[in-house]
């Protein structure tokens, strides 16, 4: 598979994050573009497959912004205002326009973690 993926597991609830909403940005220099806009699915995916597939899918930089304190208010989490965690932004590089580059977020009221999956 070609593209860009991600999924986001609430590592508090033990289970993925539904409803969870998710910005990607292009960056040049000192400018951020904004591409797209998505929601996760019940399985804490994104459905419709890859975010960035095909002519859309090149090298640079890139940023996901997850929007985890709205998501974790909706789950009840006792949180502090402002919230420790509110948004997480996740910026990284495509260098391989032929790669699979999955980047999975796991988040609780207090931490979040992020690798490069498969």
């Amino acid at each position: 598979m070609t593209g860009l993926t991600t999924h986001v597991l609430d590592t508090a609830l033990g289970k993925p994050a539904e409803g969870l909403v998710i910005d990607l940005y292009h960056l040049e220099g000192e400018g951020r573009s904004h591409l797209k806009t998505v929601t996760t699915n019940a399985d804490g995916r994104i459905d419709g497959g890859p975010i960035l597939i095909g002519e859309s899918f090149r090298k640079g930089i890139y940023e996901l912004v997850f929007h985890a304190g709205d998501y974790l208010r909706r789950t009840g989490a006792a949180l502090a205002e402002p919230a420790f965690l509110d948004v997480i932004p996740i910026r990284f590089g495509i260098a391989d326009e032929s790669g699979h580059y999955h980047v999975p977020l796991l988040i609780s009221p207090y931490g979040y973690s992020t690798y490069r999956g498969s």
